[in-house]
C-alpha cells in the first residue's frame, strides 16, 4: 500500500494535498481507488498544463482579423473544379497504396449518443435507413468495397487497417459489438480499438477537483488525445510494424464519409503532404464551423468566435467567401508526420479550456451538482497539429457528397438522424441517375458493397426506371430488417 505521507508530500509539492482529505474515511478498497486515479495522473505535467490552459482561457476572445490569411490558391484543390482526368489520376495513386497495404483508417468513435437519447456508442447508432446499418456497419462495408476496388484495380488485395479510438466508456461496448457482428467480414486483426487519454478537472484556481472522496474528477481529453494515446497504447508502433504510410482520419457521426477516400489519398501522396484537410464551402458568412486558414503563417482551424463579421463576409473577386474553407474533421497524415507529432510536438499542443458545471465533493463528503460553472475542462484539438507541418494541402469536396453529421436528435432539425438519411437518400438518387437510371420518389439507398462512391452502376441501373423506397442490395447483404 502506496505510504500515506509520501503521497501527501508529493501532492503537497505541487499543491493539491487536497485530494487526500477523506482519507480516514476511505475504505481500503477506496484507498486503492484514490491511489490508482493518483499515479495516473502525471503530478509534474498537471501544473503546467493548468497554467498553459488558463494562458489559453486569457487568450480566448482575441480577434485574430489581423494575423489571418485564406489558403493559398497552390494548398487548396476543390474537386469539383479540377479536371477529371486529374481527379481519376489521384484516385488510381489511392487505390494503387491501399493495394500495397499502405493506408490505414483512424475513426474517432468516443463519445456517446447520449444528444441522441442513445446511451450507447454512437457508431452503433441506426439512423432509420431501409438497411437498419449503423455508423459502424455502413464504414465498415466501405473499407471491404473499397480493398475489392483496389484489388480489382491492381491485381493485389491489401488490407486496410481500422484503428478506432474509443472512450473509457464506450471501449467494451464497442468491441463486444464488433464480436457479436463478426467484425462486419473484415478480418479482426486488422481492427484494432484502443482508448482515448482523460484529463483532470480543475477550480479555477487550480486545484483538481474531487468526484467522490475517493475518486478525482476526469474528463475526455478531447479528440486532439488521439496522438497521445496512439503513442502510449502501441498504436504508432503498430502503424511501424504493418508498414502503414499514410493515415485518414475521421469522426464516426459523418453518414456520408468517404472512408479511406483513394482521391483524398493519392492527392495527398502527390503532394507528399504531411498533414492535410478535406473542407467544405461555408454555407454562408456566419455559419459557426471553423475555418482552415493561416495564422502567423502557420496552418491552424480559426473558429467562428475568433474573427469579426466583417472578415467573415469578405469575398474574392469572383463573389466567392475569402475564408470558405470549413472544417469537418477529416484529415490525412503520414505515418511519419505522426512519429514526429509523438515523439516531439505533442508536449507542444495547444489546450483549450470549457468553463463547466462539474460534480464535486463537498467539505463535508457530499456530491453536488453544481447549477452555474464551478470549473475547468481541458481539451486538445486533432487539428492543432497542423502548424507543426512541414507540407500542408486541403482538399475541398462538395458537402452534399461528403458531409453530413449526425449530432443532435431529430427536434433540432439539423445534424440530426431524418437529416442525415434523407442526405444519404438524396445522394444515392444521384449516383443512379447519374449511371442512367431514373429514381420515381426520394427514398434511395444503395449497399456500399454495390458501390463505394457511384462508379460501376451503370450494368445494374441504365435505362431502368425505379420507385422508391429504393434498396440496392448485394448478395452479402441480409434480407432484411436488423443487423
Amino acid at each position: 500500500m502506496t505510504d500515506y505521507l509520501s503521497l501527501h508530500s508529493r501532492l503537497a509539492q505541487v499543491g493539491q494535498e487536497h485530494l487526500l482529505k477523506f482519507w480516514p474515511e476511505l475504505s481500503n478498497d477506496e484507498r486503492v481507488e484514490l491511489v490508482r486515479d493518483i499515479e495516473e495522473l502525471n503530478l509534474d505535467e498537471i501544473k503546467q498544463y493548468f497554467d498553459r490552459a488558463t494562458v489559453s482561457m486569457n487568450e480566448n476572445g482575441i480577434k485574430l482579423d489581423d494575423r489571418l490569411q485564406p489558403l493559398p490558391e497552390g494548398k487548396l484543390i476543390s474537386i469539383s473544379r479540377a479536371p477529371v482526368e486529374k481527379v481519376a489520376a489521384y484516385r488510381d495513386e489511392g487505390l494503387r497504396q491501399i493495394s500495397n497495404g499502405h493506408v490505414a483508417v483512424l475513426l474517432m468513435a468516443g463519445g456517446q449518443g447520449t444528444r441522441l437519447g442513445f446511451d450507447h456508442p454512437k457508431g452503433m447508432y441506426d439512423v432509420g435507413l431501409q438497411s437498419r446499418k449503423t455508423l459502424f456497419r455502413i464504414q465498415a462495408e466501405r473499407i471491404l468495397k473499397l480493398e475489392e476496388l483496389a484489388e480489382e484495380a491492381n491485381a493485389k488485395r491489401g488490407h486496410i487497417t481500422w484503428y478506432i479510438m474509443t472512450s473509457e466508456h464506450t471501449v467494451q461496448p464497442t468491441y463486444d459489438y464488433f464480436v457479436a457482428n463478426n467484425f462486419f467480414g473484415l478480418k479482426a486483426e486488422n481492427v484494432l480499438l484502443f482508448e482515448q487519454g482523460s484529463l483532470p478537472c480543475f477550480e479555477y484556481d487550480g486545484r483538481i477537483i474531487l468526484d467522490e472522496k475517493h475518486r478525482v474528477a476526469r474528463a475526455p481529453d478531447g479528440n486532439g488525445g488521439i496522438y497521445r494515446a496512439m503513442k502510449r497504447q502501441g498504436i504508432l508502433d503498430d502503424m511501424q510494424k504493418r508498414g502503414v504510410l499514410y493515415l485518414h482520419a475521421h469522426s464516426v457521426d459523418n453518414i456520408l464519409i468517404k472512408v479511406a477516400d483513394p482521391v483524398f489519398i493519392g492527392y495527398c501522396v502527390q503532394e507528399k503532404a504531411e498533414c492535410a484537410a478535406k473542407v467544405v464551402e461555408k454555407a454562408a458568412p456566419n455559419e459557426a464551423v471553423g475555418v482552415v486558414a493561416i495564422v502567423d503563417d502557420k496552418y491552424q482551424v480559426v473558429e467562428y468566435s475568433e474573427i469579426s463579421a466583417k472578415t467573415a463576409e469578405m469575398r474574392n473577386s469572383d463573389g466567392r467567401l475569402t475564408f470558405s474553407a470549413g472544417n469537418i474533421c477529416n484529415h490525412f497524415f503520414s505515418s511519419h508526420f505522426l512519429q514526429k507529432i509523438g515523439s516531439t510536438f505533442e508536449q507542444e499542443l495547444k489546450l483549450h479550456v470549457a468553463k463547466k458545471k462539474i460534480p464535486f465533493v463537498d467539505n463535508a463528503g457530499k456530491r453536488l451538482t453544481p447549477d452555474k460553472p464551478n470549473g475547468i475542462k481541458i481539451e486538445k484539438f486533432v487539428f492543432d497539429v497542423f502548424e507543426f507541418a512541414q507540407k500542408f494541402v486541403a482538399m475541398e469536396v462538395p458537402r452534399d457528397e461528403e458531409f453530413s453529421a449526425l449530432k443532435n436528435s431529430d427536434v433540432a432539425g439539423k445534424d440530426c438522424p431524418s437529416t442525415a438519411r434523407s442526405d444519404l437518400h438524396r445522394l444515392h438518387k444521384k449516383y443512379i441517375e447519374s449511371a442512367g437510371g431514373i429514381v420515381h420518389g426520394d427514398v434511395c439507398e444503395i449497399s456500399p458493397f454495390v458501390t463505394y462512391a457511384g462508379e460501376n452502376l451503370a450494368s445494374q441501373v441504365e435505362g431502368k426506371s425505379f420507385t422508391s423506397p429504393v434498396y440496392l442490395r448485394d448478395t452479402r447483404d441480409p434480407l432484411h430488417g436488423h443487423l
